[in-house]
């Protein structure tokens, strides 16, 4: 006998059966989905290099020139300032969403990995500094500058080309001859600043940041101070007087300032000590889509900066 009841009940185990089937429908659809979009730069053929900041990404604009079907994205630029304390914006994420690979400085530099881990686990990290022997400031820090020094910049290169040689192995040759060829540049634009500079005697400085260990180390400069341990956060009262007091002891005339900070704390304490304030490049910033000769640009007038600031102080 059929009764009502019977009736809803066939009624509910059709529309069970329905739901479920469209649900299943659309969870195929869905995967699809998923799927072509997770594997569009396989589809495209394209393979997405992302760099951490500047330098890293005039490294790897040398390795990767003239290689076809790679793309090459700065995430952080335009930026000013240090890296230390930058902070991930949504379109950094998304931008390391379509990336094959992540080129970073490493050695503490970008402070936001942990999050982009967390959020792109699979994605191809690649280190410039790994294995790179850091120094380290009174404190026991370890300096993660390592690109301002040429000899530093020449492992990073090498590094990186090793790294997305392992992670894009079609392009593996491509990219090693690339690194060789922008080494050998690079060698001879660290020769080139040793026959100039290691004639000097005189090469006491005072710089702005902790920047220039490496380029200290490589060239025999000698660091007497740094004005601003931390970037960004001038001197206080109290320590420029104590700087200012250094520099008169020591008798430094020279002072570096970096273009990518202000120079008001420069120009009181050349004011009080004498010193000259000059100019000099860590290379941490620059233009948009720089071009792939600009480190070597830089270091060039670093070192017309630096002969001229000796040439006169010795």
């Amino acid at each position: 006998m059929i009764t009502n009841k019977n009736i809803r009940k066939e009624s509910k185990k059709r529309l069970t059966a329905l739901i479920l089937a469209i649900a299943g429908i659309f969870g195929i659809i869905t995967l699809a989905g998923c799927t072509a979009a997770k594997n569009k730069k396989i589809d495209d053929g394209t393979y997405t290099i992302v760099t951490s900041f500047y330098p890293i990404y005039v490294f790897t604009k040398n390795i990767t020139a003239d290689i076809p079907d790679v793309e090459l994205i700065n995430m952080t630029e335009p930026q000013t300032g240090c890296l230390h304390d930058y902070q991930l914006i949504p379109a950094d994420l998304k931008t390391l969403e379509k990336a094959d690979a992540f080129v970073i400085n490493g050695a503490g530099m970008e402070a936001f990995m942990d999050k982009v881990i967390k959020q792109q686990p699979d994605l191809d990290i690649i280190e410039a500094s790994k294995g790179i022997e850091l120094l380290k400031d009174d404190n026991g820090e370890e300096n993660p500058h390592v690109w301002v020094g040429i000899s530093g910049a020449i492992s990073e290169v090498k590094n990186i080309a090793e790294g997305l040689a392992a992670s894009d192995t079609k392009n593996a040759a491509a990219y090693r001859e690339n690194a060789d060829k922008y080494v050998k540049l690079l060698e001879q634009q660290r020769e080139k600043m040793h026959q100039q500079l290691d004639g000097f005697k005189n090469k006491d400085i005072v710089t702005f940041h902790e920047a220039f260990p490496y380029f200290a180390k490589e060239f025999g400069l000698n660091i007497v101070s740094v004005v601003e341990r931390e970037p960004g956060t001038e001197p206080s009262a109290g320590e420029l007087a104590e700087l200012i007091d250094k520099i008169r002891e020591t008798k430094v005339k020279v002072l570096f300032a970096e273009p990518q900070y202000s120079q008001k704390s420069a120009g009181s304490i050349a004011k009080e000590t004498g010193a000259k304030v000059y100019m000099l490049d860590p290379v941490a910033t620059g233009e948009r889509n720089a071009p792939a000769d600009s480190y070597i640009k830089a270091m060039d007038q670093n070192l017309k900066v630096l002969v001229e600031a000796f040439s006169q102080n010795q």
